[in-house]
């Protein structure tokens, strides 16, 4: 595929941006462990929502297998607290310590593998793409869904999910990179949906988190979309294994298809 611009004056060979997703962020994992068993492996990450955890965690040392183990075991609620209703029906903090135990670094700047991780800036209403800055803090207000999760202030500002800006983070990468392979686990496909309020607020939320791609998409090296993880429920924590295994088969075929070996 066709890179971009010029590569002359790229700072890093490879980047991977990684979408959110939610529970389907799993598959960025399984995806990702694909392209490291294709010799692609990331000199600098970009990651939203899921793909910021996914890919924090992976950053951090961590083989993508690895990370997969660190929720063996877990439910949704083990990570967020249910509140009464004032900002957001649950409350993050037990995700942040999930975070905190398992992330060897507490900074952003220090991650074996640099990272960009994008969230909503939604005091002002703009995307704020973060290089440096407490970790754990910025992967949770990246993650917190508006309404379903309360907002993370950090000095001052209330943050909430990157995605309701720009769900899939190339642009990030793009003027740095020689070659994006994006991973949008969160394509826009239209399943069949019931006909009640809650399926149709649902169905209409997920459009417009995943309309704002489009254009993404269209600058990445290589995309990287599975298409069939549309069954999976928001808090599925006991079907990772499932999810991984369909990011790595896409993966896989993407590459194989394409015949596709990283020239940076």
């Amino acid at each position: 595929m066709e890179n971009n611009g010029t590569n002359l004056d790229r700072k890093y060979a490879v980047g991977f941006a990684l979408s959110g997703g939610f529970i389907k962020g799993f598959a960025h994992l399984g995806a990702i462990q694909a392209l490291l068993e294709h010799d692609i492996r990331p000199d600098i990450l970009s990651g939203v929502s899921a793909g910021a955890l996914a890919g924090a965690l992976f950053a951090d040392g961590n083989e993508p297998h690895q990370v997969l183990e660190f929720f063996k075991g877990l439910t949704f609620r083990d990570l967020a607290d249910l509140v009464m209703p004032r900002s957001g029906f649950f409350d993050m903090k037990e995700l942040l310590d999930f975070l905190r135990e398992h992330l060897t670094v507490d900074r952003l700047e220090n991650l074996r593998t640099p990272m960009i991780i994008t969230a909503t800036d939604f005091d002002h209403g703009r995307s704020v793409h973060f290089r440096e800055g407490p970790l754990a803090e910025l992967i949770v207000a990246s993650c917190s869904v508006p309404i379903l999760f309360n907002p993370i202030a950090i000095d001052g500002v209330h943050y909430v999910d990157g995605g309701v800006l720009m769900n899939l983070p190339v642009s990030t990468l793009r003027p740095i990179c020689k070659k994006v392979v994006a991973i949008n686990v969160s394509p826009l496909v239209a399943p069949q949906y019931k006909m009640n309020i809650l399926s149709i607020a649902e169905r209409a939320y997920h459009f417009m988190f995943r309309s704002n791609t489009v254009q993404q998409r269209e600058m990445a090296d290589l995309l990287i979309e599975p298409t069939d993880l549309y069954e999976f429920s928001d808090i599925d924590l006991d079907k990772t294994e499932e999810i991984f295994l369909r990011g790595y088969n896409e993966a896989n075929e993407t590459l194989e298809k394409l015949n596709y070996i990283a020239q940076p």
